[in-house]
Order: C-alpha cells, then structure tokens, then sequence
C-alpha cells in the first residue's frame, strides 16, 4: 500500500514540477491573473463556475476571495454559479446545458471575469456560461485540462493542465487558484487595504 501511495504522490509533484518549468504555461497562469486584478482594481466581481470537482473548485476560489487567503484583508468580490435552488429551478424547467449561462446573463457586467473550469474543456454548461458573459462584457478565463477542448479558444485567457487524468488535473487547479489569490494578497489590488 505504501508504495501505491507513494506512487499517486510522485505522479502528482511530477505535474506539476513540469508545469513550473513550463513557459507558456507561467505566461498563462500570470495572464489570467491579470484579468483577475484588473477586475479587483476596478471594483468589479470575479464569478466562477464548473462541474462536479470543479464545482467545488469555483466554491473554493470564491471563499478564498471573499474571506480570505493567509492575510487579513478587506474581501474582494466573488461569486460562484453553484445555488442549489436556482440551478435546480431552471434545470428543472428549462435545462441544465444553459443554468450557468442564465447566471452569467443575470449577473456578469463588463466590469467582471468569469472563471470557467473545466478539466475536459468540453462542459456544454460551461461553453454556455462562457459565451453569455462574453455577450455581457465580461472577460473569461479558463481553468481547463487535456488540451483545452473547446473551451480554449473561447476565453481571453486559457490555462491548461496538460494532463489527461482528472484528478491531476484537479490538482492543478487547486494550486493555479492558490498562486492567483496569493499574488492578490502579496502584490496586487488586495495587497494595499
């Protein structure tokens, strides 16, 4: 057992080892973030959504936000699509493909970015919410996987996890959303209150 769980570690430091020797990959992350401080610096809302794993990643880029990452700071807007009762609701009466686009078109405004997470890169909801917050004037950036799918060209920015196991790219994921809210906290618009 010991040597499987070694195994499931190495696979995952080996990931992303990779990916901090990455150029184009750097260049990505650090590109999303700055959409990410721009719409801070201007008092506009970062919204988030995804499925399944990346529903819960969205959740966390939020909480991180609005409360905090390792600094005491003022909360920074940010707001995920992942209310139960509305996507219920327009699941339920109209369908589950556009629930997230229904958000986007509610609540995003050109002052905002949505961060769409897909580690297929291929969510029908998703490419959805992406296409209503672009129509609305939001900037997007995706936190994808694989090789982006159909997601990439669809966003201003694109990080990709060029990885094919889900749960690595998950993994990844996790860690781009910590780098994003620690270079708010150390060097950017949240930095200064």
């Amino acid at each position: 057992m010991e040597n499987s769980i070694a195994a499931i570690l190495t696979e995952s430091s080996s990931l992303k080892a990779s990916l901090a020797k990455d150029p184009k990959f750097l260049a990505a992350v650090s590109a999303a973030y700055g959409l990410i401080a721009d719409c801070v610096a201007q008092g506009g809302t970062v919204f988030a959504c995804g499925n399944g794993g990346s529903t819960c990643d969205a959740m966390h880029l939020c909480e991180e936000l609005v409360a905090r990452y390792k600094r005491s700071r003022p909360g920074v807007r940010a707001m995920h699509f992942m209310d139960a009762g509305v996507l219920t609701c327009w699941g339920n009466d109209v369908g589950f493909d556009d629930a997230f686009a229904r958000c986007a078109e509610t609540f995003c405004t050109g002052k905002d970015v949505l961060v769409a997470i897909s580690t297929s890169g291929n969510s029908r909801n998703v490419i959805a919410a992406v296409a209503k917050a672009k129509e609305r004037g939001s900037k997007v950036i995706g936190l994808l996987g694989k090789d982006g799918g159909k997601l990439a060209p669809l966003c201003d920015a694109s990080v990709v996890v060029p990885a094919q196991a889900t749960e690595r790219i998950q993994e990844a994921h996790i860690t781009v959303i910590h780098i994003w809210c620690e270079l708010l906290e150390t060097i950017g618009p949240a930095a200064g209150n």
